[in-house]
């Protein structure tokens, strides 16, 4: 943990903003590998172990397959450990950020994953405070270490952050949302986590036809979050190798490739991936599809609506995507 988080750091639980006091066990130079944080009023206590503090248990974690997930495919979707540019291209088109922007602020990646878009925001010279309520915390951990302490994960719940209110400049929350058991609760906390003239954007999963066209998706849907992380990554690679030559086959036929939404597979055919790299991406992305507990979809105009309620200014949406501004302190 970097000592500059803590600044940051309150108790979860209290009224109030109460800072927590650090006691470290081992620490290298300005970061603490292990030790623990305690809230002097209440005095809950909570570990940093292996440089990030954990404010959750497993009891609370309802996404183990993401953690199982980002620590299986650890680098696959990090730009500058795959050769590709995806990651990036998507976050700048995504949340509208200019890189100029982006240099020197403090961000709050709300879903972290293995670090995908943490690793961009840092990459252009941010400061990122990344929380996943997962174990996916460690494979972020070690991909982001080359940004010289500038990447701080955090394992906690987005629902009982225990960040300082008012703080960061900028929030993002991408591919998350619709995996929460209550996104409509996630999207009207994370605002006061911005400051005045803060910059938000939200991907989720837009409620539009596709459900009712994927009736296999959705039919083993009714199972697969009950099963074993294991065996419904078996389900995923049996459905892949049976059918990733004719997704690729089909993806490049312009006339016909629209069947492949139709597959029980998340294909990915991206012309900058290689074959294997697109396998690889096919079979995350299914296991995506079928490993979490919650796919709560929404309307991207209902999230505008929302954002609105909250009191953000300059919103735009479009399926799928919303980002909007919190207004300076002195427009009200």
């Amino acid at each position: 943990m970097r000592r500059w988080l803590l600044d940051l750091l309150v108790c979860p639980h209290c009224v109030g903003e109460q800072a927590l006091t650090l006691a470290v066990d081992w620490a290298m130079d300005d970061e603490i590998i292990d030790g623990s944080l305690e809230c002097p009023h209440c005095r809950a206590k909570w570990p940093v172990r292996d440089g990030v503090p954990r404010f959750v248990g497993a009891a609370q974690d309802y996404c183990g397959n993401f953690g199982f997930q980002w620590q299986h495919w650890k680098g696959l979707q990090i730009d500058r450990l795959s050769g590709h540019c995806l990651s990036e291209t998507r976050f700048l088109a995504d949340s509208g950020w200019e890189p100029e922007w982006i240099r020197d602020k403090l961000i709050l990646d709300c879903g972290c994953g293995a670090g995908r878009f943490t690793d961009i925001a840092a990459k252009h010279g941010a400061r990122v405070v990344s929380v996943d309520l997962s174990a996916a915390v460690n494979a972020c951990r070690d991909n982001t270490m080359v940004w010289d302490g500038r990447v701080q994960p955090i394992q906690a719940s987005l629902f009982d952050l225990p960040l300082r209110k008012d703080a960061f400049d900028g929030i993002f929350c991408m591919g998350v949302i619709q995996h929460t058991p209550d996104p409509e609760r996630l999207m009207r906390t994370l605002p006061a986590q911005m400051k005045p003239g803060g910059r938000l954007a939200y991907n989720f999963y837009e409620a539009d036809f596709w459900p009712k066209l994927q009736v296999v998706k959705y039919t083993l849907r009714l199972i697969t979050p009950h099963l074993p992380t294991d065996w419904t990554l078996a389900l995923c690679r049996g459905l892949v190798a049976g059918l990733f030559p004719l997704s690729r086959a089909l993806s490049g036929i312009r006339k016909v490739r629209i069947i492949n939404h139709f597959l029980p597979i998340c294909s990915s055919h991206d012309a900058s991936l290689s074959r294997d790299q697109q396998y690889a991406w096919t079979l995350l992305d299914t296991f995506d599809w079928y490993g979490p507990r919650h796919e709560i979809r929404q309307k991207h105009t209902d999230v505008a609506a929302l954002l609105q309620q909250c009191g953000l200014r300059n919103i735009h949406s479009r399926p799928g995507l919303a980002v909007a501004e919190k207004p300076q302190s002195d427009q009200g």
